[in-house]
């Protein structure tokens, strides 16, 4: 990149509104309004480096700046200085460029700092380190493929990929037909993108954005995103893509100090500040921020057609103390960011009034009602305490289960508060905690037989499934972001084994509707017996409502095997009062098949160790 002229960067005293005028049609002026008063949806319409005729129309949102030039491989990076118009405080120009031309805004503050800034709404970056924008084409038609695939009334079974570690090198291109042919054999059925927004540091996962709407280099073009989402529909598949509107990256090339102030960031270092995370926070009381990533939300739904976005970070957007030594309060001492409230609940109904999009929230606070109109309207909110418990109860020796009961019936209070998925996502494979495997006590053999078991209750709890890639297959070393996943394990018959007891459950959920068609309400749950500590067993019913048919789901946690264990079927003896025999549909320890009596109103069943078994 060639050295900029600063001398050639200086304001014209000619620039004008009736200049601007010239340049905007009266519905991108209308655009431009309702993005600076917070009220825009298709603010990638307006802004960034889009096709005019045989020229190319640069505008960028930056009010308080004293000046602003474009430069590229295009004019070679000498800066021309852009026309301002302060109605809609934005600078543009038109000029002859070509796709794949590299550029920068020069901003220039009223200090008289000159920064080179990547464009906010550039649709393509460079590959980092490099962090200029590219000059892309690409057509901003909505997409309309809305088949409501994450739908509460549907199997939802997501498989979360890390493309760059599913397999060293993976493109947009190879993964439209290795990874989505992969997650059909295996019967998900919906994928999770970790981050595809461009972001400098590999480090970060892609959870450290340097620029929300273009898509990263690392894996090709926006072009070739959509054709991912569009083949994995062909296939029945639903996309979702994690969503990072809460932090940016303090790099000069971002949003930091975009026009010499605190555009994006609130002024206030206490409430900009995130430093878990060394980003800085946005700042939602701002309008213009609302209209960035609310248009940004809709750009990515409606012209990629992905079917939903997993909003990261929640809590740190709604909390002022979230992770913080230092914090500012509100005046009455509160902690809750009112804005950000606002903000999630327009950004919600926007995207559910102009889309088929589902929104979901990575929140893990008891903040009350994330699901729901009455609340903050999101359409799922990840189960963060059956998580926890789950997985802390499962790390225990079978040994001492017994007295940790609590662990497996206390999710159970808040089950139905909110319509949840329940992850075993990235977050719990990294950072000394283990993979899931590892986290198993025993031998080889007991750890698999512990690992289906798990599998097979989160199966037959309430609300939908995320599996974190690897995790199907058994890998036994935590997730490395740097390397290729542990294909080679599949070598192994017991990592083969385990791989297809994975599809066999995502197939058994997805053909009993019992276990996903009313997992957010009472009706569809019972509980049978909870109480039997001293051997750690527990048992329930799942009911679809529609039909009647129901399983009842029983689940060993320790390796004891019981020749005739009874339960007492007084909970559901409306249903199973008249009848004599119960067949076991699917079982961990593969025994399908078998038969249970049912004697004086009690199941009495053969329950293997390890076992989790359900009987219709």
């Amino acid at each position: 990149m060639a050295p900029i002229d600063l001398n050639r960067i200086q304001r014209s005293a000619e620039d004008s509104a009736g200049a601007f005028r010239a340049l905007v049609s009266p519905e991108e002026a209308g655009e431009l309004r309702a993005y600076t008063e917070g009220r825009s949806g298709a603010a990638y319409r307006v802004f960034g480096a889009r096709r005019r005729g045989e020229e190319w129309l640069f505008r960028v949102y930056a009010p308080n700046a004293g000046n602003v030039a474009l430069a590229g491989d295009f004019n070679d990076w000498q800066g021309e200085t852009m026309t301002f118009i302060p109605e809609f405080g934005v600078w543009q120009t038109t000029r002859p460029a070509m796709v794949g031309q590299r550029y920068k805004y020069a901003v220039t503050g009223r200090d008289g700092k000159t920064v080179l800034k990547s464009d906010p709404f550039s649709l393509r970056n460079e590959m980092r380190p490099a962090n200029a924008s590219v000059v892309w084409d690409m057509p901003l038609d909505n997409a309309s493929d809305y088949a409501w695939r994450l739908g509460h009334d549907k199997p939802v079974s997501i498989y979360e990929v890390h493309l760059g570690s599913w397999e060293k090198g993976l493109s947009f291109v190879a993964a439209s037909t290795a990874l989505i042919d992969y997650v059909c054999e295996m019967g998900y059925t919906a994928i999770e993108l970790m981050p595809v927004c461009e972001h400098l540091l590999d480090e970060s996962w892609g959870y450290q954005t340097s620029g929300m709407y273009a898509v990263t280099a690392r894996y090709g073009t926006p072009q070739q995103l959509k054709m991912f989402v569009e083949r994995a529909h062909a296939k029945g598949l639903a996309v979702i893509l994690d969503w990072v509107p809460a932090h940016f990256v303090k790099d000069d090339c971002g949003l930091r100090l975009f026009d010499g102030t605190p555009l994006y960031e609130s002024e206030d270092p206490l409430r900009a500040e995130m430093p878990l995370w060394g980003t800085l926070l946005y700042d939602y009381s701002k309008p213009a921020v609302r209209s960035y990533l609310i248009s940004n939300a809709l750009y990515l739904i409606s012209v990629f057609g992905v079917d939903g976005l997993r909003v990261d970070a929640v809590s740190a957007m709604l909390y002022l103390d979230f992770c913080k030594a230092e914090w500012r309060p509100n005046e009455d001492g509160s902690n809750i960011n009112h804005a950000a409230v606002s903000f999630i609940r327009e950004l919600n109904h926007a995207v559910h009034s102009m889309t088929g999009g589902y929104m979901i929230a990575e929140e893990s606070s008891a903040y009350p009602h994330v699901t729901g109109e009455e609340g903050l309207g999101f359409d799922y909110k990840w189960n963060m305490g059956f998580m926890n418990d789950t997985l802390s109860y499962f790390e225990l020796d079978s040994v001492y289960r017994k007295y940790h009961q609590d662990k497996l019936t206390f999710p159970m209070v808040y089950a139905f508060a909110e319509k949840h998925i329940l992850p075993f996502s990235h977050d719990e494979v990294v950072y000394g905690k283990r993979s899931l495997i590892g986290r198993m006590h025993g031998n080889y053999e007991a750890q698999f037989a512990q690992l289906r078991l798990l599998l097979a209750y989160r199966t037959a709890f309430p609300g939908k499934k995320l599996e974190f890639m690897g995790s199907e297959f058994g890998q036994y070393v935590e997730w490395n972001f740097r390397r290729s996943l542990e294909w080679f394990l599949l070598k192994h018959e017991k990592h083969r084994a385990y791989q297809s007891f994975a599809k066999a459950m995502n197939g058994f959920y997805r053909s009993h509707p019992a276990l996903w068609k009313d997992d957010a309400e009472w009706e569809g749950y019972r509980w049978i017996a909870c109480d039997d500590s001293e051997h750690s067993v527990i048992s329930f019913r799942r009911r679809d409502p529609e039909t009647g048919k129901s399983l009842i789901c029983v689940f060993n946690f320790t390796p004891g095997e019981h020749g005739e264990y009874e339960i007492d079927l007084a909970p559901v003896a409306e249903e199973y009062g008249r009848r004599r025999v119960l067949h076991c549909v699917f079982s961990t320890q593969g025994h399908p098949g078998a038969k249970a009596r049912i004697r004086g109103g009690k199941l009495v069943i053969e329950l293997y160790g390890y076992e989790g078994a359900f009987y219709e």
